[in-house]
């Protein structure tokens, strides 16, 4: 029975992520790697992956700690509007990411009533990936939270722990598997952003086009090579960036 439902798992896995995947890595080849490396290091699409990349770790930092904080306000804090909160954090999951984008314009375009005019720049792409990949950390930390026995940290004050040795001693080993966790999503997503970023960046080259509308330029001009192999560029980055974290959240949760 396990056989089979290992066979079950392992078949499923391969139609929804091993053969795609592979088609992708195949594809980049069938240009040869001369071409793959001509594709990456063109002015343009090499300014677009750079400010993809840049931004998906900046988002993904604020993430973490801005994260973190809403999750432990929301699970140890009473408050006036609390379940309100709870709501408007779960949006970005809920809005398809167009819509997401027409809010976002509508916000902070040239006509923005807050009176930010934020489009057609490189900052409307860290807002947009600020925007799409906020709930990520909250909704791994929260839980976590709320499982932490409070006794634990009673005890530890009582024995003349301080706040923050508590804190990495107790809660942090704790925290930190499902902020890793949250902070993969987070960078995963933001890396392959594109309908919420599409209507507020402009897409202007060389000062807010990103990775994946590059992506999409080369398809568009018959150059499946050339989309494969941005592809398979940001597919390392983001398997670089995941096993970063687990090595991070391991070492932490092993001190702790």
């Amino acid at each position: 029975m396990k056989q089979v439902g290992l066979g079950i798992v392992m078949l499923w896995f391969s139609l929804l992520v091993l053969i795609p995947l592979s088609a992708i890595i195949v594809t980049t080849t069938d240009g040869g790697w001369a071409n793959f490396w001509r594709t990456v290091t063109t002015p343009q699409t090499a300014h677009a992956i750079r400010l993809t990349v840049t931004a998906a770790l900046v988002v993904t930092l604020i993430n973490v700690v801005a994260g973190t904080v809403i999750a432990w306000v929301l699970v140890r804090d009473r408050f006036p509007g609390k379940a309100l909160l709870e709501l408007i954090i779960d949006i970005p999951f809920a809005l398809p990411t167009i819509v997401a984008g027409l809010v976002l314009l509508s916000l902070y375009g040239n006509d923005s009533p807050l009176g930010l005019h934020l489009s057609n720049s490189s900052t409307s792409v860290y807002l947009a990936f600020l925007f799409v990949t906020l709930p990520f950390v909250v909704r791994m930390v929260q839980p976590v939270l709320e499982e932490l026995d409070l006794d634990v940290e009673e005890a530890a004050a009582s024995l003349g722990a301080s706040r923050f040795m508590t804190f990495r001693r107790i809660i942090a080993p704790s925290l930190t598997p499902a902020i890793a966790a949250g902070a993969a999503l987070s960078f995963a997503r933001a890396i392959g952003e594109y309908g919420s970023l599409v209507l507020l960046s402009g897409n202007l080259p060389f000062t807010s086009e990103v990775a994946s509308v590059r992506i999409l330029s080369a398809i568009e001009n018959d150059n499946p090579a050339g989309a494969a192999s941005i592809a398979t560029l940001l597919l390392l980055v983001s398997l670089t960036v995941i096993v970063v974290l687990d090595v991070i959240q391991r070492k932490v949760a092993s001190r702790g």
